[in-house]
Order: C-alpha cells, then structure tokens, then sequence
C-alpha cells in the first residue's frame, strides 16, 4: 500500500488556491461563491495546461460581464513561481500556462515525496467499504468479481489517502435460503460429490430443491419449517448450517488468494441477529414503524420511498432489519465518517430505504451505496437458482492459462516457473482491469475474448509498459555504471517531455477524483492515457544516445513513469513484473 506521509501539495489544488486568492481579492463581495472556485488540465495544450472557468459563475452573481472579470483576476493576482502567463479566452475562461523549469521542479518533489505527491485528505477520518459478500453454500461466479475488485480498489484509494479504511466482507449466511439447502442436503446429496467438490454439491442440492419448491407447495412448505427450526436453535439444523458457512469461508479464501484481496473483518448477517428485534423495537418507540397486516412497517412517503418491511407478518426478520442492525454496530464500533456499500443496482431502492430510516434513527455517518451494472452473458443475467453462472475459480484458471500460452509464444527460454508467475500476475490482471477499467455504473457484457484481450487498453498493456521501462533503465546501467539519472535535473528539449512530465504530474489529481467520486475507473483512465503518452516519448527520442544531460534526464523521466504506473496499478490490485 502507498505511503502517504508528503507535503507535496497537488498542483491543480495549489494553483486553485493561488487563484481564489485573486478573485478574493478583486470581488470580496462575491461571499459563498468564491469558496468553489478552481482550476482544471485543459482539455487541449493550445489553451495552456490549466483553465478557471468561473469568472461564468461569478458574472450571474455579481451582474458582470464574464470577460471583465477576467481581466480584474489577471491584473490583481499576484506572481506565482509556476505561472509564465494567463490568457482570457472566449467569453471569460481564464488559460494557464505553466513555466517548464516549474513544472520540472514540481515533478522532481512528487517523485521524492512519500505516496508520490497523493494528500493526506482522510487523516483523522475512518472509512468502512463493504463488499464482495457471496452467499455461504453458493460458489463464487463471475458475477461477484465486480463488487469484489472495485470495493478492494476503493478500500487501497481510500487508504493510500489517509484514511482509516476497514474493509468488511457482509457474508450471506442467514435467510430463506437455508430451509431450502437443508431441504435439498437430506434429500439428494451425494456424499461422494460432497467430498470432492463441497461448493458445487451443495449448489446443485439447492438449485434442485429451489426447483421442486417452484413445483411442489409441499415441499416449499417443509423448506420453511426447516428454516424455522435453524432460526429456532434447531441442534441438527444449526450443525447442518456451521458445516455450511465453514466449507463456503473455505472456498472464498481460496478466490480471494488469488485475486490479491483480504478483509479487516469478515462477519456474515448472522453476527447482527441477536441486534434485530431491538433495532425494530427502537423504531416503533420513535413511532417510524407500525404494525400493517400483521407485519411491522416503515412508512416512507415524505422520502417518496415505498413502504419498508422491517419485520414479517410471520414475526421472522429480513434483509432491512438486517442492515439497519449493522449500521448501528459498525457505528458503535468504529465511529465511521464514511460507510461505502458496493453492491449491484437492483439493491438501489433497498439502500435508498435504509440510508432514510438510519438517518431518522439519529445516524449522522455518511452511507454511500456505489452500484455497479450487472454482469451478464450474451444471453442474459447470471442465476444460482438457473445454473447458468460460470464459476469464478475457473474464470481465473482460463485467464493464467491463456496467459501462460502468450507468455510462452513470447519469451520460449524463460524458466517454466517463472513463465507461470508471470502468466499468473498477467492473467490475473486482465479479468481485473477488464471490469475496473469501466465506469462501475455501466453493464458488462462478458465475453472471454472482452475479459482476457491481452493489448489496448488492458491490465497486460500497462504491465508491459512498465516492464519495458524496466528494461531501459537496466540497459542504462550496464552502459553507463556508476551514474544515477535521479541526481540529474529534468529538462526539456522536446515538447513530448513536457507533455509527459505534465501528465506525470496529475497522478495526485486522478487519484483524488477517483476516491471522490467512488470511481476506479478514473485511475484506470489516467494510467492508460499515461502509458500512451510514454509510448510516444519512448517512440520518438532517443535515450541511450542522447547528449549528456539529456539522456539522464530522459531515464530519469522512464523511472518516474515506472512509479506512477507500479503505484497506479497497485491502487487497482493489480501486480506488476519488472520481467514479462
């Protein structure tokens, strides 16, 4: 995990600061308006490196043509070391144009700096992520790698700036489910299969026996009172359960081995039932909840939510009872700022619901839920209960073992063992960035071809990219022994060095937005935009033949390069090889 211990000050929040400064100065009278006013990397160089665009919003306050107040801005702003000029384009944006030996020194101190230059904006503060959560007794499918790789991303962001971060696996190991597993354990197991593959047995007893119940009234009716007797304290059925939950936890540590994640605390809705009927309790006293057709209801209308069911007609208690007892522990217990729940859409009503009935309930934490699009086959949304999942072990296996044939086809002499490690990492990494590199938001059509393409804009081409940076730096040392590019200073000859180094730069900008907006992706985009631009340079300037100077500052840039994309990557879970 990145270090964060820096004083390296972020240069879009340094020139934001500069600048409000200025406008303050010129406008005081403009009050709230003033405390949002920042700068932004231009979207193209003719227009500087940086741009204000908020003389717009000052104008409607202030009764002011925008242009005017552009002009005031640059003529009371003070010198800044890093600016060569501002220009005023359009109707009042206000152009940056940063000074190269600036931006050389700046890059210099990010690179020296702990974390590279990230702030330590969660100081003090603790987060709590909440993710992956599968089901005990159910295996693990490719549907559960979204939530799984996006909130261990956005537990290393968090981290990496400063917070306390707890991340906390909700395991599914209580519920409705359980009466038909029994159901389905005493009626068609096959012990032999039960020994061999646990998880996928035990799957196949309760697909079989979720079908009879669809069927057979009957049957769905014994399924309920098993599971009455589970929540009853049943000895048969609570040592049935245990067996359950101790082979699935077995299993999901075995996955998440493999992906590179682990959780603070791994604690499934069974920890919080002994908290239920008190949370309900707690409601009907503060006169949130009432009793409607036998069942205990919240009523939401001045939420514009649709009723919540806290407890059922039957007296057994759900996934809202559930959840609002685990809000109140996690509170209890950690006094979170943040608690961020990473989760597929379909549980955005169910969330919404929660979030308003805490906040009656006194909880004054933030409660995030960043849903995420559905993984789905090219024929449709995965099912348990259909048995038409691809099990996400073997998801994994195909992705080292297809790999494992590019990394052979390309480097024939390297050791057997090493090709697997490396077939490992590569793999690994491209299931991966397939999903994270994605806005969380949208839904993800997988195909092998999709999830596996080891070029573009994969995981596989930015462990390239910082495996081929790995070579030029070894080739350096071996022509010239004894020289540290670092001792060089950085300089530019070519416009591609600035371009880069600039690029470089914004690592703690990206960074920031991706823990802001709950967004991986924006991690992703940057590293991938960064590659680009280094493939560029790497492309058309030389290196080992350069002047004195320049060469060592061209190296010197490659190391950077390799630092921002390491700790980028690490961000995402992704590892890196300085040999592929």
């Amino acid at each position: 995990m990145i270090n964060t211990s820096s004083s390296f000050v972020p240069v879009d929040r340094e020139l934001s600061a500069w600048i409000r400064l200025a406008f303050e100065s010129a406008y005081p009278e403009a009050g709230s308006v003033l405390a949002r006013i920042s700068t932004v990397p231009t979207m193209s160089p003719e227009f500087g490196d940086y741009q204000c665009n908020d003389a717009m919003n000052l104008a409607r306050a202030l009764k002011i043509k925008p242009r005017v107040i552009a002009e005031r801005l640059i003529a009371v702003a003070g010198p800044h070391p890093g600016v060569a000029r501002m220009e005023i384009a359009g109707p009042g944006f206000v152009n940056v144009f940063l000074e190269d030996s600036w931006i050389s020194d700046r890059l210099a101190a990010m690179a020296g700096a702990g974390g590279l230059g990230l702030p330590s904006d969660g100081a003090g503060k603790t987060v709590i992520v909440d993710y992956s959560s599968p089901n005990v007794a159910k295996p693990m499918h490719i549907g559960h790698i979204r939530s799984t790789v996006i909130g261990n991303s956005l537990y290393r962001i968090h981290s990496a700036l400063g917070y306390r971060t707890v991340s906390d696996n909700h395991i599914g190991d209580w519920g409705t489910q359980f009466g038909i597993i029994i159901m389905g354990y005493r009626h068609f197991l096959d012990q032999k299969a039960l020994e061999t593959s646990p998880i996928e047995e035990l799957e196949r007893v309760y697909v079989k026996s979720y079908e009879k119940s669809r069927e057979d009234a009957d049957w769905l009716n014994e399924c309920r009172r098993e599971l009455v007797k589970l929540q009853s304290g049943d000895e048969q059925n609570v040592a049935l359960w245990k067996d359950f939950v101790a082979l699935s936890l077995r299993e999901f540590e075995g996955i998440y081995r493999r992906l590179g994640v682990s959780f603070d605390i791994v604690r499934g809705e069974s920890y919080y039932r002994d908290k239920l009927a008190g949370v309900v309790r707690q409601l009907e006293e503060k006169e949130l909840a009432r009793e409607s057709e036998g069942a205990m209801v919240v009523f939401m209308e001045e939420d514009k939510l649709p009723p919540c069911i806290v407890r059922k007609s039957d007296g057994g208690y759900n996934y809202a009872s559930s959840d609002l007892a685990t809000v109140a522990s996690r509170v209890d217990e950690f006094g979170p700022d943040r608690i961020i729940y990473v989760t597929d859409e379909r549980q955005q009503l169910h969330f919404r619901q929660i979030f308003a009935i805490s906040r009656k309930l006194g909880c004054s934490v933030s409660l995030e839920h960043v849903w995420f699009g559905l993984m789905r086959l090219p024929e449709g949304t995965f099912s348990t209960r259909e048995g038409n999942v691809i099990k996400l072990e073997r998801l994994l296996d195909e992705a080292e073992s297809r790999a494992l044939a590019i990394v052979t086809a390309s480097s024939p002499d390297m050791p057997e063992e090493r090709r697997r490690e490396v077939a490992r990492v590569v793999g690994i990494g491209a299931i991966k960035y397939a999903d994270l590199s994605q806005n969380p938001q949208t839904t993800v059509t997988f195909t092998w071809e999709k999830a596996l393409a080891l070029d573009g804009n994969s995981g596989p081409y930015l462990q390239y990219a910082y495996a081929r940076i790995a070579s030029v730096r070894d080739k350096f040392a071996e022509r010239f022994p004894g020289i540290d590019p670092d001792g060089f200073p950085i300089v530019f000859t070519q416009q591609i060095e600035r371009t880069l180094a600039l690029k470089l730069l914004k690592f703690p900008e990206a960074v920031t937005r991706a823990a802001q907006a709950c967004k991986p992706s924006t991690v992703a985009d940057y590293l991938y935009d960064l590659a680009q631009s280094y493939s560029t340079f790497y492309q058309n300037v030389p290196f080992l033949k350069a002047e004195d100077g320049v060469r060592e500052s061209r190296v010197r840039l490659c190391g950077i390069t390799a630092k921002v994309l390491k700790s980028g990557l690490d961000l995402l879970g992704i590892e890196t090889q300085e040999r592929i």
